[in-house]
């Protein structure tokens, strides 16, 4: 209970005061759950004259909160060490831990002697005058290096044959000197401690019963219901050759490949015979991966990332003069998935306002500054036509960086067919393909085109400063923003404000069925069901109580509707069957942290997008036969009829197919003999041909 409470009051003094403005000094992140020896937050503000401290925070024991701070501390507390390295409106602030991690050794003191080394509660306070500006609150529960630092014997482990003997006859023994709970086979265990958990021990391959029968075993009778030819076909083996052990069958074995990022992708001197497809990556003449820098699914920017085909990004990296590399050269020919190889026509360009791209980290300027001249940002248009490249359009951005500036760079690639006259371009196969964007259509309007987005948040993540991004076929996506409320709003207006910023993201009536809809075909398109946020036969709350509003709808919901409905060139072609649009509703009560000094609050709303694929046609039904007669489901049974030849079928791999189809013939042949020879007419025939 006390855990939970203290939970929640970390994060209640962790969040940000409500109204609070772009220019109050805060930190960023302002609560930190820290799980290692060092973490970095950011004081945003003027940092002139402002004192910087780290205290300790108890807690005390009769409320069970923290207790309140003061700016007496200083840069150290306890094994706390405070760095503060000032910039012209953003410090960096370094809190690290000095203390040894290391797991305590026998004789030994500066260690920690449980695995979970660190639980403590920090604050981290910037003060100017004895007032507090802002504070940080740090989480950490830092747990002990597990590297063993002690002697290592020079004597080599022999790992026994996997064949004959288990690679570990105690798999449930995971903790070294260590006994492990309920691991009876763990040799650390003694034999007082097992009676506390004796009968209550792992079973089974990972209790330590390495080699238990099998059902197979002719000798195990453990399945309740044995059919009648069990006994032709169960297995006469030892329990040292069980499925638990390594090999089955000593058979051709091949090595493995290490993938590279060299791919030879023609086995001769000739041209490509297959060409790209979309998601392919491209290469070059040097049989590599045509990189450029792009996100990774951590947020984080990767350097050598393969560009995939037909698949367009716009990303955005941030770099500094230290860790700045170059690219992939710009007179890297490209395949252009033929076979030929294809320059890539380069334009080159001087960066006018370097405002846009460039932040300063530190006010203070020494007389000389060493600077570079780099890239600030590079275009790619890829013209493309079928499965080829025809044409790379580059243009590069180039400016100077200066050490101490954080450089934001910008990398965009755009596929562009050359039947398209525009860069709104169709997609010039019968089906969307993924990434994508979502046509969409007003046919309410004169001008037909409409537009199906969701938010961007930037900045401080408010609503007024969100961009919109269109929503991108097959990509599941969520999104939102904030919206300033007063304390005193009313709940009609507010829900009206609302849904007029939800439906705002979605300006149509309709929405393609294909990439290649056309707006003066209506059989192209699929009417949007629209789920109205609120019922007319319902009557809407209007909250009777200042600052709580019910009945918010503060969700909306796009759920799309798509399947396979053929394929071109072996290509699954996928298309829009139908859309939906509802909302979901909240209560926003109006929210203040420890003091309530503003009545400004925030609600956040949100767009989420889910693409739902379902069958082109509906599935065949089962017949009377398979649903009543269900032994002869093998899916559904452990043994069924259709697998008395399992040796035979190529599911087998316990031997190759050519020795499983001879000795099944020459079985076959020889119970054809015995059939023939036990019947009396051979007899006769037999008898009459020696007379």
């Amino acid at each position: 209970m006390v855990a939970a409470f203290l939970g929640a009051l970390l994060l209640l003094l962790a969040a940000p005061c409500p109204g609070q403005w772009a220019w109050d000094p805060v930190f960023q992140p302002s609560f930190i759950h820290m799980s290692g020896p060092r973490v970095n937050s950011f004081f945003l503000g003027n940092s002139s004259g402002v004192n910087f401290s780290i205290i300790l925070s108890p807690i005390d024991e009769e409320t069970g909160k923290l207790q309140l701070a003061n700016c007496s501390g200083s840069k150290r507390a306890g094994d706390w060490n405070l760095n503060v390295t000032p910039g012209m409106n953003t410090s960096k602030v370094t809190i690290s831990l000095s203390r040894n991690l290391q797991l305590c050794l026998p004789n030994a003191t500066d260690c920690c002697t449980t695995p979970l080394c660190v639980v403590e509660t920090l604050q981290v306070l910037a003060c100017r005058d004895s007032v507090i500006l802002a504070h940080l609150l740090i989480q950490a529960e830092i747990y002990a290096n597990s590297s063993f630092t002690g002697n290592v014997s020079e004597n080599a482990t022999i790992i026994p044959n996997q064949v004959f003997q288990p690679l570990g006859s105690c798999p449930c023994d995971l903790t070294a000197g260590a006994c492990d709970v309920l691991c009876c086979c763990d040799p650390e265990c003694t034999p007082d401690l097992k009676q506390l958990f004796n009968k209550s021990c792992f079973t089974g391959v990972f209790g330590g019963d390495v080699n238990p029968p099998f059902d197979q075993l002719c000798s195990s009778q453990s399945m309740e219901y044995t059919p009648d030819w069990f006994p032709f076909l169960c297995v006469q083996s030892s329990l040292n050759n069980t499925p638990f052990l390594g090999y089955f069958y000593h058979g051709s074995t091949s090595t493995p490949k290490v993938p590279s990022f060299k791919i030879p992708l023609q086995t001769s001197s000739g041209k490509l015979f297959t060409g790209y497809r979309q998601g392919d990556p491209i290469m070059t003449e040097e049989n590599e991966y045509f990189t450029i820098p792009q996100q990774s699914m951590a947020g984080q920017c990767v350097g050598n990332a393969p560009v995939a085909y037909l698949q367009n990004f716009d990303v955005k990296c941030l770099t500094s003069l230290a860790s700045y590399k170059e690219g992939l050269p710009h007179d890297v020919k490209i395949n252009s998935g033929t076979g030929d190889f294809i320059q890539q026509n380069v334009i080159y360009r001087t960066i006018a306002d370097m405002g846009k791209f460039i932040t300063e980290s530190e006010s203070l300027r020494t007389a000389e500054v060493l600077c570079q001249n780099v890239t600030f940002a590079e275009h790619y248009t890829l013209f493309w036509k079928d499965k080829n490249i025809e044409q790379i359009n580059v243009t590069v951005f180039l400016g100077s960086l200066c050490d101490g500036e954080i450089l934001t760079q910008r990398f965009t690639v755009k596929f562009l067919n050359l039947k398209s006259t525009n860069a709104t371009e169709l997609f010039w196969n019968p089906g969307y393909q993924v990434g994508k964007p979502v046509r969409a259509a007003n046919m309410n309007a004169s001008d037909t085109f409409g537009s199906l987005n969701i938010w961007q948040p930037a900045g401080r993540g408010l609503c007024t400063s969100a961009t919109y991004t269109p929503v991108l076929f097959g990509l599941d996506s969520f999104s939102g923003c904030t919206l300033e409320v007063d304390i005193n709003e009313d709940c009609s207006l507010l829900r009206g404000n609302v849904t007029e910023k939800l439906n705002s993201l979605i300006q149509a009536t309709h929405i393609g069925k294909r990439g290649n809809s056309s707006y003066s075909d209506l059989s192209d398109w699929v009417e949007i069901i629209r789920l109205d946020p609120f019922n007319s036969d319902i009557n809407v709350s209007t909250g009777s109580l200042k600052g709580i509003c019910p009945d918010i709808p503060a969700n909306l919901n796009i759920r799309i509707i798509f399947a396979d409905v053929g394929a071109v060139q072996g290509i699954p072609q996928q298309e829009i069957l139908a859309a939906q649009i509802s909302y979901s509703t909240v209560i926003w009560q109006f929210q203040c942290g420890l003091i309530c000094e503003n009545s400004i609050s925030f609600l956040p709303i949100t767009a989420s997008v889910q693409f739902i694929k379902v069958p082109a046609q509906p599935p065949i039904p089962m017949t009377r036969f398979q649903i009543n007669y269900t032994e002869f489901d093998c899916n559904r049974n452990d043994v069924c009829w259709p697998q008395l030849f399992y040796p035979l079928t190529r599911f087998y791999t316990g031997e190759p197919y050519s020795q499983c189809l001879a000795k099944g013939l020459s079985l076959a042949f020889l119970v054809l003999l015995a059939a023939i020879l036990s019947n009396p007419w051979f007899s006769k025939v037999l008898n009459s041909s020696l007379v």
